[in-house]
């Protein structure tokens, strides 16, 4: 397991945390997800297994944008 942290742009509520929330949860291997979108970040811890492009993906097919990982 590993914590990646991920910027997220285009998050203005909490909608927008559990949307992002939503969409990473559903992926393989994501056991937990934290969005917040003062931040413009979420922070995920998955199994190694998951790829930076699988969580980018999942950020973008919730409408949002990926500004780049911590």
């Amino acid at each position: 397991m590993e914590r990646r942290t991920i910027s997220v742009s285009g998050m203005s509520c909490d909608g927008c945390e559990r949307n992002v929330e939503s969409g990473l949860t559903n992926l393989e291997g994501v056991s937990k997800v934290e969005a917040d979108y003062e931040g413009d970040a979420v922070e995920v811890v998955v199994e190694d297994d998951v790829t930076e492009d699988d969580l980018h993906a999942a950020i973008r097919e919730a409408g949002y944008e990926v500004a780049g990982t911590a």
